[in-house]
């Protein structure tokens, strides 16, 4: 892949970025998140069409038209949410979509099960069942199969994103030893992680992207000290334009208080405090644990273990209604989808939340709803500001504005933040920020999540810095950087 350029509506994904990759080795994807490893993939497998640029295969250039193209060729790619159809059997699955035929003709189901039966023993799992039911499979047998169905395509390359992150260690060593059977088969592999050490361990080249650029290509994956692989990714051609934080930290009473907080498989017991005017940032890669602690916080997920405090009272497991009565407010990662009403104005996605307010005796009174979100909307600048327009008419800067504005007519008085910034251009990143900070300054306590670190460490006072699952880290946004973060997410402690 040659000068690979992708742009959708306010962002550029990919900016000329280079892949090459040999037959036989395992080519390992790095950057951080948004740096477009996901964006180029899906270029590699016909999902996306690149805007400009070349694809190569095997010595001719080609078109990828779209993931059945780039199958026939023999590109596969395995995504980390893997696509399988739970209620269809591993045999059916395996071959969704170009069950085995003979004459035009689909042939008899047992067929398939047999040819499923011989992948599976080619991969060494010889204990999953063609005839069994996916969704009955664990995490890791899933994955198998997603293998199963990318080798029946006669395969030459396979990209495999972030394929380790739902196995443990017993399950990670076999993933490995079946991608040393793959590429002693002269099939290479693409493998996106962000665990170094197991980088070292797989791979044979590395390449980095950052800000939709390619910033090295071909390093040697075992040689490469982790300094300069992390000092690659670092660095940002956007500049962030952050408030002052307060000289001194929060000093009140604690509002927000975790005792023991836990999800098996998730995240491991967390204690956290946090105090009104205080925003307390979490660092971690995808799959750390941070959306979960969020979630679990806000009630849309029932914890294995521990609690939640609000003002020294215990919040019941698993309740939003709960969390929300207690002054907790949530502006989700997925705004449009887990948010907003997109076919509703303005005025009804803020007012949602507090719509007893606007009613009496069963009658809703449109004009104390109207002028109680044009309020809101406008304390925090919204454009327009007429709370009547739909809000999928509005700028992501500004949506976002419309789920903290639903808040702020609550009366919230813990506001949690998934990816405050997400899908925000520039320009209104920085306008964000200070509505962020003047929510903490006027009392809110803030809770934040971000896959960037520097709006992490930017708009925090204090951090709590989380590697699969656990805190490995806690301390004053002003005592870390970038470097040292990305340091702790991939190898558990600061590099030296």
């Amino acid at each position: 892949m040659d000068g690979i350029v992708k742009s959708f509506p306010g962002v550029r994904a990919l900016d000329g970025v280079a892949l090459e990759v040999a037959a036989g080795e395992v080519h390992c994807l790095l950057g951080q998140n948004g740096a477009g490893k996901s964006t180029l993939i899906k270029v590699l497998a016909g999902a996306h069409q690149p805007d400009e640029g070349r694809i190569s295969w095997r010595g001719e250039d080609v078109t990828l038209r779209s993931p059945i193209a780039a199958m026939r060729l023999g590109i596969a790619t395995i995504y980390q949410e893997l696509d399988l159809v739970e209620d269809l059997s591993v045999a059916e699955n395996v071959f969704l979509g170009h069950e085995p035929t003979t004459a035009g003709f689909v042939v008899r189901s047992g067929d398939a099960r047999t040819a499923t039966a011989e992948l599976l023993a080619r991969l060494g799992h010889s204990e999953i069942q063609p005839a069994q039911s996916v969704g009955s499979l664990s995490a890791a047998q899933q994955q198998i199969v997603s293998m199963a169905r990318a080798l029946s395509h006669d395969v030459r390359l396979i990209v495999m994103d972030e394929p380790s992150a739902a196995l443990d260690p017993d399950e990670v060593d076999n993933l490995f030893r079946i991608v040393s059977g793959l590429t002693a088969e002269g099939v290479a592999v693409v493998y996106i992680s962000h665990r170094l050490e197991e980088i070292r361990r797989i791979g044979d080249r590395v390449t980095v992207l950052k800000d939709g650029r390619t910033v090295a290509v071909g390093l040697p994956a075992e040689s490469t000290p982790t300094r300069d692989i992390v000092s690659l990714m670092t660095g940002r051609n956007v500049e962030y334009a952050f408030p002052e934080r307060p000289d001194h930290p929060a000093t009140g009473e604690v509002i927000l208080r975790t005792e023991g907080l836990s999800r098996e498989g998730e995240f491991a017991p967390i204690d956290l405090e946090l105090r009104p005017g205080e925003i307390v940032g979490l660092a971690g890669l995808v799959g750390s644990g941070r959306s979960e602690i969020l979630e679990t916080v806000y009630g849309a997920r029932t914890p294995t273990s521990g609690r939640v405090y609000v003002d020294g009272r215990a919040l019941k497991p698993g309740s939003v209604r709960h969390a929300v009565r207690a002054g907790l407010g949530l502006a989700p990662e997925e705004r449009k989808a887990q948010a907003l009403l997109m076919l509703e104005s303005v005025t009804r996605n803020v007012s949602v939340s507090s719509m007893s307010r606007f009613s009496r005796g069963g009658w809703l009174d449109r004009g104390k709803e109207h002028d109680a979100a044009r309020d809101a909307v406008r304390s925090l600048s919204l454009r327009p500001d007429n709370p009547a327009v739909p809000v999928r008419t509005l700028s992501g800067g500004n949506q976002q504005k419309a789920v903290l504005a639903r808040w702020l007519l609550r009366g919230c008085r813990v506001l949690l933040l998934d990816e405050p910034t997400r899908g925000v251009d520039v320009g209104a990143r920085a306008e964000l920020y200070s509505v962020i900070r003047r929510l903490a300054d006027e009392g809110l306590a803030v809770l934040l999540v971000s896959s960037e670190v520097p709006e992490v460490l930017g708009l925090a006072d204090r951090v709590l810095v989380l590697r699969e699952g656990q805190v490995v880290h806690t301390a004053p946004a002003g005592d870390l950087d970038e470097h040292r973060v990305l340091d702790l997410v991939m190898e558990g402690s600061p590099a030296s």
